[in-house]
């Protein structure tokens, strides 16, 4: 028996997993859980994250969480529990299987059976951001190797655990050369260890359209956050319902099953919300827990009925359903048809035993790191940049000023009068030989800055490994 716990959250989630718990109990699956409450209740109490402490411990002791959607409130500064949860329990993989069920569920591609493993921790979604002018914000981009390793190494793992034939890449290293360039690194290093299966990158955006135009060519795709955050859900609605599609958050000791779509506050309480989302995560969780032969029980008892024309009103259609049901009507035919298997669809067939092998991450041994100058980052409200150099070249030493950019633009030396300036300046500092750059200039250039009245609202230090440069050029450099 495993013990799970369950989080039956907002608007519609009860009823969703009202219906999913019952078809799991008919199905004779060993668990037993906990439940906790999380959500709109906890956020209006007064917490700000959404979950307390008995929420946390239980969690944390059962190890597998099934959640249904929560509400967030607009406003007051609360946090998103979702990312909270990830990032917290170190679910670092998202996996969302996003597949066709035509013709029974519209769609405009009916042989579409794409996963998307989405890194779920790092990326913009570290959430660190701060206003540092009158004009401009930043949010750090944060990519980390043990990160790219982890979800890359998860990708090709299911892929060969799972008989997928291909695993794609995304980024947009051609512009985010050492952020998502490490991810795309990474991604080539460890696809040589899978001979057996193919692998290949995208530009992101071409990548996207691709997918949405073809997602055929596409088996398994693997993504930085937020890219994945995007894609996963473009994928889930071309394949027929944001509606149907679950997803799994998978870390090394915790893991989170979930439905993608929202509380659905609109229509809560009217039992005619549609489970199947929560159903398939659950279908996730039985096979990551080690229940295979439930998880193909309920996934064909499913498919069947699906296939029967048995559907909840947000995918009911004249011609092609034959009955609309409430949501636990719907639960009821799932139940009436465990041991059926599908007969268009394909059967749900199960590895049984088996788990991913992801092993733990061993650091690199570290690489000659050697400073070579810093880039300083300058609140003025003039507009000429050469203005601005005239009073900056004053704070040369051994590191000298090189180059100053306007939102990335290079706008010094021989920068053009069109390019648009805000208050923001980057000014780039650095050797002008091969030399590392004495220890003393930095915190010597923002002494003498301060003297200057030069306000210095962030550095960067700029270095090389092992001879390679660890910092970009400006655009136009």
């Amino acid at each position: 028996m495993q013990k799970i716990t369950v989080a039956k959250g907002d608007g519609i989630g009860p009823e969703i997993m009202n219906a999913t718990l019952a078809i799991l109990e008919a199905a004779n699956a060993q668990i037993a859980w906990d439940e906790i409450e999380i959500g709109e209740k906890v956020y209006l109490s007064g917490n700000t994250s959404g979950i307390d402490k008995v929420a946390w411990d239980s969690i944390r002791k059962n190890k597998v969480f099934l959640k249904a959607p929560i509400t967030t409130p607009q406003g007051g500064g609360y946090k998103s529990l979702n990312v909270t949860m990830r990032k917290a329990l170190g679910l670092y993989a998202n996996v969302r299987p996003c597949k066709s069920f035509y013709p029974f569920v519209n769609t405009k591609h009916p042989k579409m059976d794409v996963v998307i493993i989405r890194e779920n921790e790092e990326d913009l979604y570290a959430g660190i951001e701060h206003q540092q002018t009158d004009e401009v914000v930043q949010c750090l981009k944060l990519i980390t190797r043990p990160g790219c390793e982890k979800i890359v190494r998860y990708a090709f793992e299911y892929a060969r655990l799972y008989k997928r034939n291909k695993v794609s890449c995304f980024t947009k290293d051609n512009i985010m050369k050492h952020t998502d360039g490490l991810f795309h690194q990474v991604f080539k290093e460890i696809a040589q260890e899978y001979p057996d299966i193919q692998s290949d990158n995208w530009i992101i955006d071409i990548g996207a359209a691709r997918l949405a135009d073809t997602p055929e060519d596409f088996d398994v795709v693997v993504l930085p956050n937020l890219y994945g955050d995007v894609v996963s859900d473009i994928t889930a609605q071309i394949s027929g319902s944001v509606g149907l599609a679950g997803s799994a958050n998978i870390g090394e000791s915790c893991a989170m099953f979930e439905a993608i779509h929202g509380s659905a506050p609109t229509i809560a309480g009217q039992n005619i919300a549609n489970p199947s989302g929560l159903l398939r995560a659950s279908v996730m969780m039985l096979n990551h827990i080690g229940q295979q032969d439930v998880a193909e029980l309920v996934k064909n008892a499913w498919s069947y009925t699906i296939e029967e024309g048995i559907h909840t009103p947000d995918i009911y259609k004249e011609g092609v359903s034959k009955k609309q049901v409430s949501t636990t009507e719907f639960a009821e035919s799932v139940i009436n048809h465990l041991g059926k298997k599908p007969r268009t669809f394909l059967t749900a067939e199960y590895a049984k035993d088996v788990k991913l092998n992801i092993p733990t991450y061993q650091r690199k041994k570290p690489a000659n790191k050697m400073l070579k100058g810093v880039d300083v980052f300058v609140d003025w409200k003039g507009t000429n940049p050469d203005e601005l150099a005239e009073k900056l070249t004053k704070l040369n030493s051994d590191i000298k000023l090189t180059m100053i950019t306007n939102r990335g633009v290079k706008v010094w030396p021989n920068g053009f009068e069109e390019t648009f300036c805000t208050d923001h300046w980057r000014c780039r500092y650095e050797v002008e030989n091969g030399h590392p750059a004495a220890k003393q200039s930095i915190p010597e250039l923002l002494s003498n800055a301060l003297q200057e009245e030069v306000d210095i609202i962030k550095t960067e230090n700029l270095y090389e490994f092992d001879g390679v440069r660890g910092y970009s050029l400006g655009q136009g450099q």
